[in-house]
């Protein structure tokens, strides 16, 4: 699949998951920090996977790994120092490379994705159905009646219609992760980015949001690409994983290839890589990533900080 550097958009395409079909490409993302001794830090190392049409893929890796710096290049927010990511949505005949993408370009494929941020970055001024229905006030031209029967449907979606002139301050957590679902699928976009949707829940909070991005996934056929060090809702959710450390990636597979890997006994493991990933689907205190030095020898191994 090669990529273009020009934006076209030619008819529609049937939405199902499929292997065949790729709506994302990246190939050998590199980035790069200047460490605070100005020296530069690579973030991410010759990163390469596909993500398929439909499906919900989970990025993970320890603290530091890189993966929110995948997701940031992913969106366009990080200029990337090599490599490509291409996107083909449905209305596109060929995929398209947004590495050095003007801006206006950028923002017309961004309005075929949406975020669910950690927080679910509400705005605290504005009740909840105005928060909803913000995009399409930015993004359409619809009218007020249309808005609100769309709002509409979008919380029920959720669970969160009674509480749509709630101000965010009046939310809990999850209904806040909740509220963001909504106004992330009020375009009815093709890709949902998730940056920690269970960050903060509780473990019944946290599986009530696992069911709904499955449920949402279903009914509205689009393609999840979720960020999170949160095993038992990776395991949930995903149809593949990709693992990341120190900004490579260590392995990229089926969900059941990553459950055979975490229920193995890591010492018939032979490669020091297959020990390291099932420490990490675990949480084992022993093992390759907290050999040698213990936990200061693992934390000199990860990047500097979360970018």
């Amino acid at each position: 699949m090669a990529c273009q550097n020009a934006v076209g958009y030619l008819g529609t395409s049937t939405f199902m998951p499929d292997s065949t079909d790729t709506v994302i490409r990246v190939r050998n993302l590199r980035k790069q920090f200047n460490n605070n001794n100005g020296e530069p830090q690579t973030v991410l190392d010759d990163v390469s996977f596909d993500v398929h049409r439909g499906e919900t893929i989970i990025i993970m890796g320890g603290s530091g790994c890189g993966k929110s710096t995948l997701l940031n290049c992913l969106i366009g927010e990080y200029d990337v120092d090599g490599g490509e990511i291409c996107y083909r949505t449905k209305e596109m005949p060929a995929p398209v490379n947004i590495v050095g993408m003007e801006e206006n370009r950028l923002n017309e494929i961004r309005k075929k994705f949406a975020i669910l941020f950690q927080s679910g970055a509400l705005f605290n001024s504005m009740s909840l159905a105005e928060n909803v229905a913000l995009p399409l006030r930015e993004h359409s031209n619809v009218s007020d009646a249309v808005i609100d029967i769309v709002v509409t449907l979008k919380l029920q979606q959720v669970h969160m219609l009674p509480h749509r002139d709630k101000m965010p301050s009046q939310l809990s957590g999850g209904q806040k992760k909740r509220a963001g679902l909504a106004r992330a699928t009020v375009l009815d976009p093709e890709i949902i980015f998730y940056d920690e949707p269970s960050a903060g829940l509780d473990p019944v909070t946290s599986a009530a949001i696992d069911e709904l991005i499955m449920d949402l996934s279903k009914k509205l056929h689009v393609t999840s690409i979720v960020v999170t060090h949160e095993m038992d809702s990776a395991f949930r959710i995903a149809d593949r994983m990709v693992m990341l450390d120190r900004g490579r990636v260590l392995k990229i597979g089926e969900r059941a290839e990553f459950e055979a890997l975490r229920g193995a006994d890591p010492e018939k493991l032979e490669s020091r890589e297959d020990r390291l990933m099932n420490q990490f689907l675990n949480g084992f205190i022993t093992g390759p990533l907290t050999d040698a030095d213990g936990l200061s020898q693992f934390e000199q191994l990860l990047i500097a900080s979360e970018r």
